[in-house]
């Protein structure tokens, strides 16, 4: 995994949970001597397993379903102030929430831009009836349907959007290539376009 992936997780945990929280999970995860002080590197590559068992320890120390602690991590991707550059980066992908959605589709092409080798899975958004949406999460990061329903929920409130988002079980869902465990699915259901005001952001002022 890339360690993009890994110092995004360590920083949650250690925002969210504090430092002495961070230091029992790389404990019970068999970690703690095999990292630097400082933790993972962002530019390196580790094995997935570590990323796993870093998940695996956090849901057993704080007593939270894994993925809860995903759906949160995607919250804080947006949400967060040290996670700014992100939130703008998204927020490029339109002027509308429903622009935001069309543009995920290109998310793992201009993720590749800027980090050629982070590997991110497809994402597929499709319209499945008025105001209505499914986002498609391809195989590579187990787990990433449930950060990407906390990336989408915090993308509504920053938007200004009501909407109702659900990830679908995939044993329930008919994934494109018939395989019903390579694939995540989330559903989205926009009911309010304009249900509260929209954080600050000037798209123009911004391309400047």
């Amino acid at each position: 995994m890339h360690g993009l992936i890994n110092k995004a997780l360590q920083t949650f945990l250690c925002d969210s949970f504090g430092r002495a929280t961070w230091d029992d999970v790389l404990a019970r995860a068999g970690l703690r001597h095999r990292l630097d002080p400082d933790g993972f590197e962002a530019m390196n590559i580790y094995d997935d397993r570590w990323t796993q068992e870093i998940l695996a320890a956090a849901g057993e120390t704080l007593r939270r379903p894994q993925e809860s602690l995903l759906e949160d991590l995607g919250t804080y991707l947006v949400s967060s102030e040290r996670m700014e550059n992100l939130r703008r980066l998204l927020r490029f992908g339109g002027v509308t929430f429903t622009d935001f959605l069309y543009s995920l589709d290109e998310l793992q092409g201009r993720s590749a831009l800027a980090v050629p080798d982070l590997d991110m899975p497809v994402l597929s958004i499709s319209c499945t009836a008025e105001d209505s949406f499914a986002l498609t999460c391809g195989p590579g990061w187990p787990g990433l349907g449930h950060v990407m329903l906390g990336v989408l929920r915090a993308m509504a409130d920053d938007y200004g959007v009501l909407a109702v988002l659900d990830h679908c079980d995939t044993q329930g869902c008919t994934c494109p290539t018939g395989d019903r465990t390579c694939f995540e699915i989330i559903t989205i259901r926009v009911h309010d376009p304009a249900h509260q005001a929209a954080r600050q952001f000037d798209l123009a002022t911004e391309l400047l």
